[in-house]
C-alpha cells in the first residue's frame, strides 16, 4: 500500500521531517539495509584479515593497494555522483508520466450520463455498458503492465467473474485475432454502442456524440501511452552503468577505506577508528539514491510505494456506474439558498480559523505601491492630434521649451526622459551646459502647457 504521510507534513514545524526517520515502511533502510549488511560484512573480513593474517611484508603491500585504491575513490574517475542525478531524475520523470497517464474514467462518465438519455431500462443498460467498456480496457491494460492486477486477473475468465465483460464478449473477444495486444476493443464496442444510441435517439445531436468521441479518444490515448511505457523502457546501457557506477565505486571503498597502522605515517591515516563512520554514510547515500531510481522506474510492481492499481481499479468502477446509473437525472429539490435575501453576506468560520477574517484580501502585489504627485499627471491627446505634456513653471519650463524648439517639435516614438538625454551630446558643450543649468531648478509648483505637434 502507498505510504502516505502529507497531513504530518503539512505544516512546517520544528523536527517535522525528523519524526519520518524513524518509520519502516516505505522507508530507505528498508531498501538498503541488505546491500549495507554485505558491504560491513566485506569491509570487515578485509579489515581482520589486514590486522590479524598478514605478515609485515604482506601488510606493506596490502597498504600500498589501500593507498592506490582510495586516490580513485576520492577522485573523479568514477563519476558516482553525475551518473545517478541524471539517471535518478530521468527516472522520476517517467514515473510522474506514467502516473499523469493512469485511465480515469471520469470525464468520460460525466459526458456519458450527461449525453446518453433515458430513464427507462435501455437507456440504463446503454449508459451502463458504455462505461463497463471503459473499464474493461483500463483493467486489460492493467493485467500486462502490473504484476498486482495480474495475480488479481490471471486469466481473462477471472475479469468475466468480475462483471467487467459478460460470456458473449468473451467469446467475441477470443474469436477476433491479433497478435499484439487487445486492450483497445472494448474501446471499439463504445464507439460502436455509442453510434447505435445516436440512431436511436439517445444521443440527441451529433454534437453530443462528438464529445463522448474526444473522451474516448483521450481515455483511449492514456491506455496506450501506458502500454508504451511499459514497452519502452530507459535503455538497458544507461542502467547498467548507474549499477557498474555505483557497485565498483563500493569495491574499491572496501579496500581503499580501511584504517592503516598509524604508527606508518600515512597521510590522513593518523587515527584508527575500527569503524569506517563516513564510508558507511557515503554508502548510504549512493546506494540509496540508486534504490530509488530502482523503485520509481516500474511503480505497477509490488513496492510499498508503487500504485495501488487494484484499489485505483475498484474506485473507477464504482464511481462510473454511479454517475451513469443511481445519479442520473437524479436531483435534489432546487431551492433558494441560504443567503438568497441577503445581498452582502460573508461565510462563517469556526473558533480555530476565525482569526483569518482579520487577514486582508489580497489584491495583488502593486495594490499598495506609493507615487508621487508628478507621477499622476496625465498626458491627454486632443482630438486635432496634439498631445498636451505638462510640465513645473519656471526654469524647467524654460527647458523644456528650448529642448523642444531644438527637435524642432517632433517626437517620433520617443519618451520625453529619452528625449531630454538625447539632447545632451559630447560635442554640443554650450547646450549641455544651458540644457544643465535650465533643467536644475525645477521645484516649482505651477504647471505650463506645451504644445507638440506630432510628424510623420
Amino acid at each position: 500500500m502507498t505510504v502516505s504521510y502529507s497531513l504530518e507534513v503539512a505544516d512546517a514545524r520544528f523536527w517535522g521531517f525528523s519524526r519520518l526517520l524513524f518509520r519502516w515502511k516505505g522507508s530507505i533502510y528498508k531498501l538498503v539495509y541488505k546491500e549495507l549488511a554485505v558491504f560491513c560484512g566485506v569491509y570487515l573480513f578485509f579489515s581482520l584479515f589486514y590486522r590479524f593474517l598478514l605478515t609485515s611484508r604482506q601488510q606493506d603491500l596490502f597498504e600500498r593497494i589501500a593507498l592506490y585504491c582510495d586516490q580513485f575513490t576520492n577522485t573523479s574517475y568514477i563519476p558516482v555522483l553525475f551518473v545517478l542525478g541524471f539517471y535518478v531524475t530521468l527516472a522520476f520523470n517517467r514515473w510522474w508520466g506514467q502516473y499523469t497517464s493512469f485511465p480515469l474514467p471520469d470525464n468520460l462518465m460525466m459526458s456519458v450520463s450527461g449525453n446518453v438519455h433515458g430513464a427507462d431500462t435501455r437507456g440504463r443498460l446503454l449508459r451502463r455498458t458504455l462505461m463497463r467498456y471503459a473499464n474493461l480496457s483500463s483493467v486489460l491494460i492493467l493485467r500486462s503492465i502490473s504484476t498486482r492486477v495480474h495475480r488479481r486477473f490471471p486469466t481473462l475468465d477471472h475479469v468475466v467473474e468480475a462483471g467487467f465483460m459478460t460470456d458473449a464478449e468473451l467469446k467475441l473477444f477470443d474469436s477476433l485475432h491479433s497478435d499484439y495486444n487487445k486492450y483497445w476493443m472494448p474501446l471499439t464496442w463504445f464507439s460502436n454502442l455509442a453510434s447505435r444510441a445516436r440512431e436511436e435517439g439517445r444521443v440527441r445531436d451529433d454534437i453530443a456524440l462528438r464529445l463522448l468521441m474526444d473522451e474516448l479518444n483521450n481515455y483511449r490515448a492514456k491506455c496506450s501511452l501506458l502500454f508504451h511505457y511499459d514497452w519502452i523502457s530507459i535503455p538497458l546501457v544507461y542502467t547498467q552503468v548507474v549499477t557498474i557506477a555505483v557497485y565498483s565505486f563500493f569495491a574499491f571503498c572496501v579496500v581503499g577505506r580501511q584504517f592503516l597502522n598509524p604508527a606508518k605515517g600515512y597521510k590522513e591515516h593518523k587515527v584508527d577508528m575500527y569503524v569506517p563512520v563516513f564510508t558507511l554514510l557515503q554508502f548510504f547515500f549512493y546506494t540509496g539514491w540508486l534504490k530509488v531510481g530502482e523503485l520509481i522506474i516500474n511503480p505497477f510492481g509490488e513496492d510499498d510505494d508503487d500504485f495501488e492499481t487494484n484499489q485505483l481499479i475498484d474506485r473507477n468502477i464504482q464511481v462510473s456506474m454511479l454517475a451513469v446509473d443511481d445519479m442520473y437525472q437524479n436531483l435534489a429539490p432546487i431551492e433558494k439558498d441560504k443567503h438568497w435575501a441577503q445581498r452582502h453576506f460573508s461565510v462563517p468560520y469556526t473558533l480555530s480559523t476565525a482569526a483569518e477574517m482579520l487577514r486582508p484580501a489580497f489584491k495583488g502585489s502593486t495594490y499598495d505601491m506609493r507615487m508621487s504627485a508628478e507621477d499622476l499627471e496625465l498626458y491627454p491627446v486632443d482630438a486635432d492630434g496634439r498631445t498636451h505634456y505638462l510640465a513645473p513653471r519656471g526654469s524647467l519650463g524654460d527647458g523644456l521649451n528650448h529642448i523642444l524648439q531644438k527637435s524642432k517639435g517632433i517626437l517620433r516614438g520617443a519618451s520625453l526622459p529619452s528625449l531630454l538625454d538625447a539632447q545632451t551630446l559630447p560635442n554640443e558643450e554650450e547646450d549641455e551646459e544651458t540644457d544643465s543649468r535650465l533643467i536644475s531648478n525645477h521645484r516649482e509648483e505651477e504647471l505650463v502647457t506645451i504644445e507638440i505637434t506630432h510628424s510623420d
